[in-house]
């Protein structure tokens, strides 16, 4: 397996290697729409790479074309050369990308430092020495100069540490407990503290030989995170930066690497193989090879404003076990199958609570929120989050179609044109199976939301306090219909089933009508093409309750079953 990961790296290394420059400092993977600039752009298609290229020398395996690396890091570093990568600025994406060859200059320094000559290594020290006093946003990237640093730290050349203490210790600042971060001053609890906060740290202890605590942090956190995986393999999207896809698995490659060993070994290495595993045969890839901005298909709607053509590329920091040789115990374990784990898992501080049906993982939101990024309501807002259905984007506003509202109680004032969401969560509570938030679509209408996990099925209620007449939408999951679906509506129901899945909403006072929408194509992460089953109503001013009852998982006998015995009012209503 060891060697199958090795010639992975080079598999998805190749396709980047026609688009160097003549100079090798810039890789141009395509049309930068991102919010920095090209040269930034350029430099990050050079740089991520890396991420799975530093291990890959680490654990002595070969390198495919590393002297276009080691010339770029030549070129782009001196500012003589027209493909100078220039100066870092104050949160310029540069430092972010910096960090990655900080990152393999302290893994592999024998492939990526000691080829170039003296005045070569001078310039490049000078131009990472660069970007340590840069101002930089206050999360996560506290961390890109520590790893900067690192790598200067193992060619030998000397700066000032004291910043960089500073760095660590306002990361301290965003530690939660019970192995938890936020990512930075904000609600955000995403895959940014595994393939970021964790991640880092661990790092940062296995090359220092100090932080201990991150390794004691690392060690409880994955008692929560193991349940953010299905038995396949797959992931709960959920969050920004899906693009950067099995790095959602990173975390469990770092756990080797910094020797935390929570886990068997063989069920760590369950976790990542698993994943890397889900990922292979999906269609993330164009025809020229090159990884796409998407999660489960080519999806430029995805994207972050952060976005450029090399962004996902920051996956290959799920290789970083192949730092380690071969005779270590990660390698020489025996894969572990996923162990059989509670039903349900409440954890109050991403204020999720996460619920297995059949293998498959439902994550039921009601903490997080980031209004800036593009989709952001869509990201972190809906109700609930599928290993099996994933989440859908709309592609524009107007009517259900375009909305593609699932797993969202979408609202009309305006007669079923236009329709409002849960964006931003707020009073979030989280109990042993159930998470409650209230929200407000419009300043004159408030609604609290209770989501209870009761497998398979998730039950929703919600309290509407409202000065305005109403159109209601209310989606189950969204269903794959490539392949064809059956479907059945009625008063106070609607379902669809693909070979893919099964998906069902019922309305637990039996009032609102069922429909199956066909969403536009291109909305949903993981399904070209969907049908979304949906309970409609209208609402005039007033206080009113809505109950539900919501039915996703895997096609066959045991999903129509389950839909014959629907949950009832006192079923965590």
């Amino acid at each position: 397996m060891r060697n199958q990961l090795q010639q992975e790296v080079g598999r998805l290394a190749a396709p980047v290697v026609p688009h160097f420059s003549a100079g090798r400092a810039r890789v141009r993977l395509g049309v930068n729409t991102a919010i920095h600039d090209d040269t930034a752009a350029e430099l990050e298609s050079f740089a991520r790479p890396l991420w799975g290229l530093a291990p890959l020398a680490a654990g002595k395996g070969e390198v495919p074309h590393a002297e276009l690396w080691q010339r770029g890091l030549a070129a782009g570093s001196d500012p003589g050369h027209p493909e100078y990568w220039g100066e870092p600025g104050d949160r310029d994406q540069r430092i972010v990308e910096m960090a990655a060859i900080g990152f393999a200059l302290a893994l592999a320094p024998e492939t990526f430092w000691d080829p170039l000559t003296g005045p070569e290594r001078d310039r490049l020290a000078r131009w990472l020495l660069s970007a340590l006093p840069r101002e930089t946003a206050d999360n996560n990237w506290h961390f890109f100069p520590v790893l900067i640093g690192l790598g200067l730290d193992r060619v030998g050349v000397a700066y000032d540490h004291e910043p960089i203490a500073a760095r660590l210790a306002r990361l301290e600042t965003f530690w939660l407990g019970d192995g938890w971060y936020s990512d930075g001053p904000t609600e955000r609890r995403d895959y940014y503290v595994p393939w970021a906060m964790h991640f880092y740290g661990l790092l940062y202890a296995r090359l220092t030989g100090k932080g201990d605590h991150f390794r004691e942090r690392a060690a409880r956190f994955a008692l929560d995170f193991r349940h953010w995986f299905a038995d396949d393999g797959a992931a709960v999207p959920y969050g920004r930066s899906l693009t950067y896809r099995w790095a959602q698995a990173a975390f469990w490659g770092a756990l080797p690497f910094a020797g935390v060993d929570v886990l068997p070994w063989g069920e760590v290495k369950g976790y990542l193989l698993r994943h890397l595993r889900w990922w292979q045969g999906r269609p993330v890839t164009g025809p020229d090879g090159l990884l796409s901005i998407g999660y489960g298909y080519p999806q430029p709607a995805l994207a972050e404003q952060y976005n450029a053509p090399g962004s996902p590329y920051w996956s290959l920091k799920a290789f970083l076990p192949l730092a380690l040789p071969a005779e270590h115990p990660f390698w020489t374990a025996q894969e572990e199958p996923a162990p059989e784990l509670p039903a349900v898992s409440a954890q109050s501080h991403p204020g999720a609570v996460l619920m297995r049906t059949d293998g498959d993982v439902t994550l039921l939101a009601g903490r997080q929120h980031h209004a800036w990024v593009r989709h952001g309501a869509e990201k972190y807002a809906k109700f609930a989050y599928s290993s099996r259905f994933g989440f859908s984007l709309p592609n524009g506003r107007l009517g259900l179609e375009q909305g593609a509202y699932d797993s969202m109680l979408a609202l009309s004032d305006d007669g079923g044109a236009h329709y409002r969401v849960r964006e931003e969560p707020m009073d979030p509570h989280v109990t042993a199976d159930t998470v409650r938030s209230s929200w407000r679509p419009w300043p004159d209408v408030e609604i609290t939301t209770w989501l209870t996990a009761a497998p398979p099925w998730h039950l929703r209620r919600h309290r509407i306090r409202t000065a305005r007449a109403l159109h209601t939408a209310e989606g189950a999951f969204a269903v794959d219909r490539d392949a064809g679906t059956d479907r059945e509506t009625g008063t106070g129901y609607a379902w669809a089933s693909a070979p893919t899945g099964f998906t069902g909403v019922r309305d637990l006072d039996g009032l609102r009508e069922g429909e199956v929408i066909d969403c536009l194509p291109g909305t949903n992460v993981l399904a070209r093409r969907t049908a979304l089953p949906m309970l409609t109503g209208q609402l005039p001013p007033g206080e009113h309750w809505l109950r539900s009852a919501v039915l996703g998982t895997r096609n066959g006998p045991e999903a129509e079953a389950a839909w014959r015995r629907p949950p009832t009012l006192g079923d965590g209503t």
